[in-house]
C-alpha cells in the first residue's frame, strides 16, 4: 500500500496513510504507518465483515466507492489529525468481501491511550459518515440490500 504522508515519519500528527484498496488490508501497515518514539499508545481499529445484520443472516459484502472517495478518506483523516495534533492512518477495502474479511483499518499514535482511543473513535465515525462508500449485504437467503456504511 502506498503511503500518502502530509509530514515524514517521526513528527507529530498528520495524515500518514490514507487509501482505498482492492485488496486484503494488512493492520500491521497502518499501524507501522503512525508509530514513533514519542508515542506510548497505537490504537488500532478493525472492521470485520460479520455474519449478520438486523436478525438476517449474512453470507458477503460487496463495497463500492464513490470515484473520490480517496479525497473524502484524506480529508477525514487530515481533520482529525489537525484537531488532535496525532497521526492517524485509515484504508478502507472495497470490491467483493467474505466473512471475517477487513473491511477498514484504522491507526491513531499518542503519548497516552486515552486520546488515542478517542480520536481513532472520531475517525471512524467521521470516515462512517462522510466517506462515498455503500456497501451491498449478500443474505444468506439470496436477497441483497445497498446501504451507505462504513466498515
Amino acid at each position: 500500500m502506498p503511503e500518502e504522508s502530509a509530514q515524514p515519519p517521526g513528527t507529530t500528527g498528520g495524515v500518514r496513510l490514507a487509501e482505498i484498496s482492492d485488496g486484503p488490508l494488512d493492520p500491521a501497515v497502518v499501524d507501522t504507518a503512525v508509530r514513533g518514539p514519542s508515542y506510548g499508545a497505537v490504537v488500532v481499529f478493525t472492521g470485520v465483515v460479520r455474519d449478520h445484520d438486523g436478525g438476517q443472516a449474512v453470507s458477503a459484502l460487496e463495497y463500492s466507492a464513490h470515484p473520490q472517495a480517496t479525497r473524502f478518506l484524506r480529508e477525514c483523516c487530515a481533520a482529525v489529525a489537525e484537531s488532535t495534533g496525532l497521526p492517524v492512518a485509515a484504508v478502507h477495502r472495497v470490491g467483493d468481501l467474505r466473512v471475517g474479511d477487513l473491511a477498514i483499518v484504522t491507526a491513531v499514535a499518542a503519548p497516552h491511550r486515552a486520546e488515542a482511543f478517542a480520536a481513532c473513535s472520531a475517525l471512524v465515525d467521521r470516515i462512517k459518515h462522510e466517506v462515498p462508500i455503500w456497501k451491498r449485504q449478500m443474505f444468506a437467503d439470496g436477497l441483497s440490500e445497498w446501504v451507505n456504511a462504513c466498515g
